[in-house]
């Protein structure tokens, strides 16, 4: 198990199932652990989510899939002493409508 402490100090878990399954789904996420963690603890921008996940976003330069994505990982925050990583992915854009709750 990993662990990261996000934008309100929340310690946030990646277990290896989620890591595994985030890998399944995602294959480009392999070898991708410390980025998530890192978007995780140094987001450049923090989006509200769906249904009341968090949507840490960070732009890389290089990504296993290409040049300037951001990674995007949605996790949630349960209290103010746990909270859990969903999923991670990179995409080459943001939704934009989504309501901002934090920017660098």
């Amino acid at each position: 198990m990993y662990l990261a402490i996000s934008k309100n100090h929340v310690p946030i878990r990646l277990t290896d199932e989620r890591l595994k399954h985030i890998i399944t789904n995602h294959p480009e996420m392999q070898n991708q652990t410390k980025n998530i963690l890192l978007t995780v603890e140094y987001p450049e921008l923090l989006l509200k989510g769906d249904f009341g996940e968090l949507l840490a976003v960070r732009l890389f330069s290089k990504s296993p899939v290409s040049m300037n994505k951001y990674l995007i990982v949605a996790y949630k925050e349960i209290s103010k002493l746990d909270g859990f990583i969903i999923t991670a992915y990179f995409s080459r854009k943001i939704n934009r409508s989504r309501e901002v709750l934090w920017k660098t």
